[in-house]
């Protein structure tokens, strides 16, 4: 009100008259405002509490093509987008589009199954090789997924999830691919899985899932949600040449490889991955395709021995990712009376939820899962001091059963598929009963 005041005084500073009249309407009106009791409820936003940086704003798909631009820098290569225009996943390949000058491709392909295919061509070819869907369209590139897996290739599928089945809800939000992204292909095809938790976090999982394919050879899905993805928030610029340096990728270099006793199919005795040799690479030159390889020569096998050292030799190689990532962080006391098991977008309302009763003296904390298959090795240790686990999760259940096979802790559920995200007021009252309950 004072600037106002101020701006009326200098107007009509050659009008007393008028001067007079205009300062006691805009007091007349100020009081007025302030003593009105129509307006039930009034809010007063504090300043937020923020580590001091450069900030700027940003939603999550834009955050995460930004995470695989950094990637493609990290490792030295030339980043390939292969994707089909799909509702809420496309506002990726627009916003990569813009970036041809960091050695950025884009393809808008004719459907899914070429988008994927063209990523593969591209992954074999030497590219940071990724595609982008959502549920309905991994769906039509499992085929290929699955090809990317007797590959034994690095590619990343970005999964933006949205309400389903078939086309379902596409502009709501769901986290309802889980079963589709671990299961969903033929045969036993293990890909590494993970999920971003809020729009800035899509940077940093964009990140991760491109260094685990190219340090792993292997396919790597990262999971978002439309609500993160077309959600927005302060992002904290970060420091990209010391938190994002250096990607150590396995491909060849002709000139340092000793050709005469050289075997594309060879593996890492501790992490089972082999190299990445280019196709048509002199001296390097080898066939690759869809059929069983041997595990000794690469070449076509139906020996049964050998197909059943290959399916376990694909799922230890994905395990060992493992010793890759970070241990789970919890988030409150190591022990207690529950613990929340949460992942992918829930994050901020389930947070929210958690820390209110923790405020409240309630003995309750809180993992919030990023690295999906694997998951971190100390997560067994964590479940096991508290008396009671729940996992609150936008589908029919998927995240519990896993728990619960994985490490049989009988955790509860609580779920919902509205195509709306939780409220924390839903989340405080079921985490409030749960504690009560006998």
């Amino acid at each position: 009100m004072q600037t106002t005041l101020n701006w009326i005084a200098h107007k009509f500073s050659e009008k007393p008259e008028l001067l007079k009249a205009n300062q006691a309407a805009m007091k007349a009106g100020a009081h007025f405002a302030e003593t009105l009791e129509t307006i039930v409820s009034t809010y007063k936003v504090s300043k937020v509490h923020a580590q001091p940086g450069k900030y700027r704003q940003i939603n999550g798909n834009a955050s995460t093509a930004w995470g695989f631009i950094r990637a493609s820098q990290a490792a030295n290569l030339p980043l390939f987008l292969g994707s089909y225009q799909i509702t809420p996943a496309s506002d990726i390949l627009h916003e990569l589009s813009k970036y041809k000058e960091f050695g950025v491709k884009t393809f808008q392909a004719e459907d899914e199954i070429a988008a994927i295919c063209a990523s593969i061509g591209a992954g074999l070819a030497g590219s940071l090789a990724i595609t982008t869907s959502s549920g309905p369209g991994i769906a039509l590139k499992g085929e290929a997924m699955g090809l990317a897996v007797s590959y034994e290739m690095p590619l990343v599928i970005v999964n933006v999830q949205r309400g389903g089945p078939s086309t379902g809800l596409p502009t709501k939000t769901e986290q309802s691919d889980l079963f589709q992204a671990l299961y969903g292909r033929s045969g036993d095809s293990p890909l590494i899985i993970v999920a971003a938790s809020r729009p800035n976090d899509c940077f940093h999982m964009a990140y991760e899932a491109s260094r685990l394919a190219l340090e792993h050879m292997t396919p790597v899905m990262l999971l978002t949600d439309g609500y993160v993805a077309n959600g927005s928030e302060p992002w904290k610029i970060p420091n990209v040449d010391i938190e994002y340096a250096n990607i150590k990728h396995k491909m060849l270099k002709p000139e340092s490889v000793d050709k005469e006793n050289w075997s594309w199919i060879k593996r890492d005795p501790d992490t089972l991955v082999r190299d990445w040799a280019i196709p048509c690479m002199e001296g390097l030159e080898h066939r690759i395709g869809g059929l069983e390889k041997d595990y000794d020569t690469g070449n076509i096998s139906y020996d049964p021995e050998n197909h059943q050292k290959m399916c376990e030799t694909r799922q230890k190689k994905v395990e060992k990712a493992a010793n890759n990532i970070p241990l789970q962080e919890l988030e409150g006391a190591e022990s207690g009376d529950l613990l929340v098991i949460s992942w992918g977008g829930t994050y901020g309302s389930v947070e929210m939820a958690v820390r209110t009763l923790q405020k409240e003296s309630k003995k309750i904390s809180l993992i919030h899962l990023r690295y999906i298959n694997p998951m971190p090795k100390n997560i067994a240790n964590i479940i096991k001091n508290f008396k009671k686990v729940i996992v609150p999760e936008l589908n029919m259940g998927q995240m519990v059963h896993v728990i619960n096979a994985k490490f049989a802790c009988e955790a509860l559920s609580y779920t919902k598929v509205e195509g709306l995200p939780f409220k924390i007021s839903e989340l405080k009252e079921v985490f409030k009963n749960t504690l009560e309950e006998a």
